[in-house]
């Protein structure tokens, strides 16, 4: 097997559905299998999924697991990953749409330059701009800082203020990152295989983040590749301006990744400064929820 597509559905049944249909729609020129993993879907998505790709099912081509609870978006991908012997792999989130000869053309790069472990493509939003997650810098301290200050904002073009989404660079180039979103990351499995799978302490936002800088620390590059693109309908699946458990989450997963990967490295000043930063935009956005709920 070439590629194995690992999609996680949370009670997301249209949106899965236009995702796998956005693969299988087209003949893709090499061997590719698709692992639909429920989180514990309690809307019915999964019955739904399995009745209207029944012939997919029976021919192998899309398999269904069904978790009975959502222990998040790590653990699900994790058992997908477990089960795989192809030799590239591609987490999809279930919001997007792949467009033209993405997958090939993916392929193929990764086939040609076999020192890349990780390669992320051009992500664009509905309106055809660029999803700035797709292509960014590890948020070290100052990275952060530049962030959440506003600087990085005030100069985007900055390539010391710009860091954090590489504002500075041109979208439809080709370069080498520190990392990509895990909306459409395609890892070879020999990479997973000597840095492992993904941390499940992470429960929905982060793991991407950590994967990268393991798979980074262990020699392997990680690509921007923007000659292929999907669409990803962001926040369709998982809206965090309405859902404070996703809230926590997201700034949990801060503050996992600061204590993981940097705590060790900055002076207990630095690391006081962080947590400061994170739990008080925590604060802020659950304020800022509320008022508007």
């Amino acid at each position: 097997m070439d590629l194995s597509i690992i999609i996680v559905n949370y009670q997301t049944y249209d949106l899965t559905k236009n995702t796998i249909k956005s693969i299988t729609e087209h003949t893709q020129p090499f061997e590719y299998d698709i692992y639909v993993v429920d989180n514990g879907s309690k809307d019915g998505s999964i019955e739904k999924l399995k009745k209207d790709f029944n012939n997919e099912s029976e021919t192998g081509l899309i398999k269904f697991i069904r978790n009975k609870e959502n222990k998040g978006f790590a653990y699900a991908n994790n058992i997908a990953l477990k089960k795989i012997s192809a030799q590239y792999v591609l987490l999809l989130n279930s919001d997007t749409i792949v467009l033209d000869n993405c997958l090939e053309k993916s392929l193929n790069y990764m086939e040609t330059y076999k020192y890349v472990g990780v390669l992320g493509c051009k992500v664009l939003l509905p309106d055809n701009s660029l999803d700035k997650a797709c292509r960014r810098s590890f948020p070290d301290f100052n990275v952060s800082f530049y962030r959440m200050s506003g600087i990085a904002h005030l100069f985007p073009k900055s390539e010391q203020f710009g860091r954090y989404n590489l504002t500075y660079l041109d979208e439809n180039d080709t370069y080498e990152v520190d990392c990509v979103m895990g909306a459409f990351m395609m890892v070879r499995s020999e990479t997973i295989k000597e840095v492992g799978l993904l941390d499940e302490t992470f429960f929905m936002y982060g793991e991407d983040i950590d994967w990268c800088y393991r798979i980074k620390s262990a020699n392997w590059k990680i690509v921007y590749f923007s000659d292929a693109q999907i669409i990803h309908y962001k926040g369709a699946s998982s809206d965090k301006t309405k859902n404070i458990g996703l809230i926590y989450e997201f700034y949990r997963a801060m503050y996992i990744f600061y204590n993981k990967h940097y705590k060790d490295s900055y002076l207990w000043i630095t690391t006081a400064a962080t947590y400061l930063g994170i739990f008080g935009l925590l604060g802020f956005k659950l304020f800022k929820n509320y008022i508007k709920r």
